[in-house]
Parts: C-alpha cells; sequence; structure tokens
C-alpha cells in the first residue's frame, strides 16, 4: 500500500477508504501498523480542515449535567447558591476564573469551553 501525505480532500476521502480496508487488522501486524499511520493522517488533516470550537460555556455545563445527571443543587459548591447557578444557566451571569477552576476539577469539564465567551457576548 503506498501512504502518502494527506494533502486534499481527494486524498482525504482515499484515506478515508484506505482505512476502511483494513479497520479489523490486528495491532502489532503489519495491517494494523498500516491502520495506525493512516488514522495519524486523517486525523492530523481533520484538525487542520475541520477543527472544531468549544462549545459555549453554559451548553458545555448543560451537557455534563446532563451527561452526569446533576442537579442545580449538585452545581452549588462550583458556582453558588442555586439562584447564582440558574443565573449563569440562563445566561444572566458570567462565570468568574475560580466557578471555571471549580467547574473544571469537580466536573472534569474541559477548561477551553468555559472561559469561551458565551454567544450572546461575541461580536457578530
Amino acid at each position: 500500500m503506498n501512504i502518502k501525505p494527506i494533502k486534499t480532500e481527494t486524498d482525504y476521502r482515499d484515506a478515508l477508504k484506505a482505512v476502511e480496508g483494513v479497520m479489523n487488522a490486528k495491532p502489532g501486524t503489519p495491517a494494523g501498523d498500516t491502520l495506525d499511520v493512516l488514522v495519524t493522517l486523517v486525523e492530523a488533516y481533520e484538525a487542520r480542515h475541520y477543527a472544531l470550537d468549544p462549545p459555549d460555556p453554559v451548553e458545555a455545563i448543560k451537557f455534563r449535567m446532563e451527561q452526569a445527571g446533576l442537579s442545580v443543587k449538585d452545581l452549588e459548591p462550583a458556582i453558588g447558591k442555586s439562584n447564582r447557578v440558574y443565573e449563569v444557566l440562563n445566561g444572566k451571569r458570567s462565570l468568574t476564573l475560580p466557578m471555571i477552576w471549580r467547574l473544571h476539577s469537580m466536573f472534569g469539564i474541559p477548561a477551553e469551553s468555559l472561559i469561551k465567551p458565551p454567544e450572546k457576548h461575541r461580536a457578530a
């Protein structure tokens, strides 16, 4: 198999087809090594051309709440009393740096998501 850098969208589609062909390869085999190299190339191309922005901070918090079955009460140690939690969740209050660090350390919410300005506060 001829492995080459992915420079164009056509190269990308070809690499995806090649990955599909060796998807079930066992690690440590020549086919498994080929799969590993192809996936690395595809991931690098996707990171450059299809990068995703971190979610809005409030959406990141709500997602973690849903994912972990958290309630407003569970967020109080990180944000403050329930009225403050509701203000944050409704976009009426911004997160402070201490809130961001507590949300990150207590609930594993990526800090990059929490420090991003909320959608409604960004310039168009």
